[in-house]
């Protein structure tokens, strides 16, 4: 067996690393262009925010359903399929009519989006040899994690320039390309055993993974009551101008690097204590949101520090439900992971619209806040504790 990956190897490896990137950076776009394409429709902030809403529902139960449907198909056939109908999904976007033809288009990059995440992993893993799997798994974990740090700057950057329609386009162009791509040099892949509703009970006893689960909403849920919003939060409390939010957003996401860098050299040394620690950071600092706003740099510093902090739990998340399954389920459990994290999308989403609408856009951080606090309860006294003993019986 060789010792090295293969050009033939690391080609289409190379390929599903940026579809990542390209799939991810396309959910957080909408989030830095929400001004625009409010004002663009005649309508509130909150209203427009259904994009992001209505498209983590899709997603939510979408996720396994289609992921039980796919592994019917072809791998290859599959992946151009998903990756064609993101790419014309975009171009919808890009040509909509209305709020509502834009709505619909967003839908289809869901659909997309849910297919995707169902078949990148196994994917990755079978297009390397047995050495490399995890390096294939790494490398999709990373173009996620450049999408999350890049990816609602670079939506807002492209948006102030040439238009929030030409941000949806930039990335149907890009679409485009990698399929292109993928069509020459992606192989020919057995498609894999099909999975059936039948073994998810047994999955679903573990008590570490109903724990994750319930991170996985609780959280994100807080996190985006507050993100959801983050951009006209900026302009019309911060009162920054676009410049100051620009630059905010780059340092927001760019601190992530520094979360991913902290879990790598302190997990493993101490891992329940690092588990808490972020979770309670998150919930510190949306409660100093608002008192911090009065000042700019203050505010950008908060903000460095949030992106910290979520970033590293997002890894911790992933990589505590890589270690509580086996390898068999594990695409499963990841499926049904990034469900219910965009459901708590969703319901962040949604429940930042209602604090805008019904009170003030200024108290998204205390209502993001007090639900990451109630995540941080039952991660320390509930999900922790049943970490501890599948350790201790697992070290029997």
């Amino acid at each position: 067996m060789e010792n090295k990956i293969t050009t033939r190897e690391w080609l289409p490896l190379i390929g599903m690393t940026v579809s990542a990137f390209i799939f991810n950076t396309s959910e957080f776009m909408p989030i830095g262009l929400l001004t625009d394409i409010a004002e663009d429709f005649r309508m509130t902030e909150a209203q427009a925010g259904m994009l992001i809403t209505i498209y983590a529902y899709v997603v939510m139960l979408m996720s396994l359903p289609l992921m039980i449907a796919a592994s019917r198909y072809p791998l290859r056939k599959l992946l151009l399929a998903t990756i064609s109908l993101f790419a014309v999904s975009h171009v919808a976007s890009a040509f909509a009519t209305g709020f509502w033809t834009l709505l619909l288009s967003r839908i289809g990059v869901a659909f997309a989006h849910s297919i995707f995440w169902s078949v990148a992993s196994p994917i990755a893993v079978r297009l390397v040899k047995g050495p490399f799997k995890a390096l294939a798994m790494s490398m999709i974990v990373t173009g996620t994690a450049i999408a999350i740090i890049v990816g609602l700057p670079l939506g807002r950057i492209i948006g102030l320039y040439v238009g929030w329609r030409m941000a949806f386009m930039c990335i149907a162009v890009l679409a485009f390309i990698v399929l292109a791509y993928m069509f020459f040099v992606f192989p020919k892949l057995e498609k894999s055993e099909p999975f059936t509703l039948s073994q998810l009970p047994v999955m679903l006893k573990n008590p570490v993974l109903i724990g994750l689960y319930m991170m996985s909403f609780l959280l994100p849920t807080g996190y985006y009551t507050a993100y959801s919003y983050i951009e006209p939060y900026l302009k019309q409390i911060a009162m920054m101008d676009d410049a100051w939010i620009t630059i905010t957003l780059v340092i927001f996401g760019a601190a992530g690097l520094l979360g991913s860098a902290a879990f790598s050299k302190w997990y493993d040394k101490c891992r329940y204590h690092f588990f808490r620690i972020t979770v309670l950071g998150v919930a510190v600092v949306l409660m100093l949101l608002y008192p911090v706003s009065i000042n700019h740099y203050l505010l950008v510093l908060l903000c460095a520090i949030w992106g910290i902090f979520v970033t590293a739990f997002n890894v911790v998340g992933q990589a505590e439900l890589l270690r509580t399954t086996t390898m068999s389920t594990s695409a499963v459990a990841m499926s049904i992971y990034s469900g219910i994290y965009n459901l708590g999308i969703g319901s962040g989403s949604y429940l930042g619209g209602l604090i805008c609408t019904h009170a003030s856009i200024a108290y998204i951080g205390f209502g993001g806040g007090a639900i990451v606090l109630l995540s941080f309860i039952y991660c320390a006294f509930f999900l922790i504790p049943a970490m501890r003993r599948q350790q201790e019986k697992a070290e029997k």
